[in-house]
């Protein structure tokens, strides 16, 4: 199940989910947007790596999806590696793809892509504790 904007509110007022810095504006009716942390030009048939400004902090019985926002895809752009685990705590990299046929220039603040949150039937056997926990700016792949 989708968290509404009304449950995303209540878990971060309660402790139980962390988004670091909120940002009124990014809550939708049941995803929140996040935000670029800094100036970067999404080149043309280029994938560019996007850090995110907030912390994300997913308690064990939530996980979340990426989505691209329609604004980024009727230019193009597309998204890559879209999940996070159950346990997961840092900022975001995000994999964007520049399909289109120009450059797009992304600000510091700009909403780039839709978090959903999911509630998590059951319980985990193990939360997630990988190799990107705890991660700030841009991470390059581990592979």
């Amino acid at each position: 199940m989708v968290l509404s904007s009304s449950v995303i509110r209540t878990r971060l007022e309660n402790g139980t989910l962390g988004i670091e810095p909120f940002a009124e504006e990014s809550l939708q009716p049941s995803s929140y947007d996040l935000r670029s942390a800094e100036d970067i030009i999404i080149k043309k048939g280029e994938l560019t790596l996007v850090p995110t400004m907030e912390f994300v902090s997913l308690p064990d019985d939530l996980c979340a999806t990426l989505w691209g926002r329609s604004s980024f895809g009727r230019k193009g752009v597309t998204l890559g590696a879209g999940y996070i685990d159950p346990g997961f705590r840092g900022n975001l990299t995000l994999c964007m793809v520049n399909n289109g046929p120009e450059d797009i220039e992304v600000t510091k603040g700009m909403r780039v892509v839709q978090m959903l949150i999911h509630s998590v039937e059951g319980k985990v056997e193990s939360a997630y504790n990988g190799q990107y926990q705890d991660s700030h700016g841009v991470v390059e792949s581990k592979l």
